[in-house]
């Protein structure tokens, strides 16, 4: 890919999303430094008005803007054939992402995205598989906050537990802490897709539910049941807990992780995610204001009428929403043989999850595959399995995260 004329275009620039990946990499990396890229979309005054908020005047133009629709197959073809990485805000992409999937895997051009569709991920991977190991493109799903923090972190873990100790976590806890942040229109318009397919097609009901709905395929299954679904006292960490809405994500990537790596935590390695709640009485709200609020998007009549009220694609938190926003997530790995050897982290993030930190996340998964030597080859891959130790380090440098080993004697003494 040496010939290309860009490292990174950002496809969906003029989105909510897109646009904070466009002015992260403005800020982090300059228009005219040792990245080359790119910002492109359908509408050029769009991403002209894109340009011109996210850059000083003298240098709007250095930044090129291209052309393409996703209802064009040829236009898509011909923008990733332009460059090493598409980074892509496009959702929801069971709608929007199959057609530029298709054409990065045939142009052996490295793609990542944001989605947290699961039900879309386990249709296109075993479908593009293998054109995507046969040219080279590295396809990299889930490279916002679902599921970064979680799959970084666990995979953290992992390497913290074996230099100290000489083994892995057969089994770790992941639980949120305190955290702030608002959800865009663009991720509750993925999330009513989702809803709606699963009402039209009860296999895809099914494999939502699958906890190894993304496993490779022909891989059995390990020991790993449903999510938590109720308030569940953690003795671990001495405190209740109710359902992680983004556990049926993250979940899955981590365990798609572990084997793609070839099980270095082991074919029975086990991963669950919860929030940690400061009593019974708000684990137990937590979760029926959860049941209620899943209930009400997955009835139909009672989606349409709640659609009225949420953010539109487009619409999302406020730059004062997002700086005040921030989310601390632990991660407890048992040691199998001893569990005075247990290993605990915490990872941090410094803006709110969902857009603050997310778009950083993203554009620093775009120039780790655009820049960065790593060792995975063609094909469909999670953050911590393509990216590695070379994404750690640019997450903690740059995309304000910070990965830390805390003492597991502490864990009942912790504020939350």
């Amino acid at each position: 890919m040496d010939n290309r004329d860009f490292d990174v275009i950002v496809w969906g620039a003029t989105g909510f999303t897109g646009q904070l990946v466009v002015e992260y990499l403005a800020k982090t990396y300059g228009v005219d430094g040792d990245l080359r890229w790119a910002i492109a979309g359908r509408n050029r005054n769009k991403l002209d008005e894109v340009r011109q908020a996210c850059l000083p005047a003298a240098q709007h133009e250095k930044l090129p803007i291209l052309l393409a629709d996703s209802d064009d197959a040829a236009s898509l073809a011909k923008m990733v054939r332009q460059t090493r990485v598409v980074c892509t805000t496009v959702g929801p992409y069971a709608k929007y992402g199959t057609p530029l999937v298709a054409a990065c895997v045939e142009a052996g051009t490295h793609y990542c995205d944001l989605t947290g569709e699961v039900q879309w991920m386990a249709r296109v991977i075993p479908q593009y598989q293998e054109a995507a190991v046969a040219s080279g493109a590295r396809i990299v799903h889930t490279c916002g906050f679902d599921s970064v923090p979680f799959d970084m972190g666990n995979w953290y873990l992992q390497q913290q537990m074996f230099e100290q100790h000489g083994s892995y976590a057969q089994q770790v806890k992941a639980r949120v802490g305190r955290n702030r942040g608002a959800a865009s229109g663009g991720t509750i318009a993925s999330v009513l897709n989702m809803m709606e397919e699963a009402g039209r097609d009860p296999s895809i009901r099914r494999q939502v539910a699958n906890p190894y709905s993304l496993y490779p395929a022909g891989t059995p299954a390990g020991l790993d049941g449903a999510d938590q679904s109720g308030a569940v006292y953690d003795e671990d960490f001495g405190r209740w807990t109710s359902p992680f809405i983004m556990a049926a994500v993250n979940t899955r990537v981590v365990r798609r992780s572990n084997a793609l790596l070839d099980f270095p935590w082991g074919e029975t390695f086990r991963y669950d995610e919860a929030t940690l709640d400061t009593s019974r009485y708000k684990a137990t709200r937590n979760t029926v204001a959860g049941v209620i609020g899943m209930v009400t998007l997955a009835l139909g009549p009672t989606r349409k009428l709640v659609q009225r009220f949420l953010p539109k694609p487009g619409e999302g938190p406020t730059r004062a929403q997002r700086e005040a926003g921030y989310y601390e997530v632990f991660f407890l790995g048992k040691n199998p043989k001893d569990r005075s050897m247990d290993t605990l982290v915490k990872v941090n993030g410094d803006m709110d999850p969902g857009y603050g930190s997310t778009s950083k996340m993203l554009g620093e998964a775009a120039v780790c595959l655009a820049r960065d030597e790593l060792s995975a080859g063609g094909g469909f891959w999670t953050p911590a399995s393509a990216l590695g130790d070379k994404y750690l380090k640019r997450l903690i440098a740059s995309a304000g995260l910070s990965f830390e080993r805390v003492d597991p004697n502490q864990i009942k003494n912790m504020r939350i």
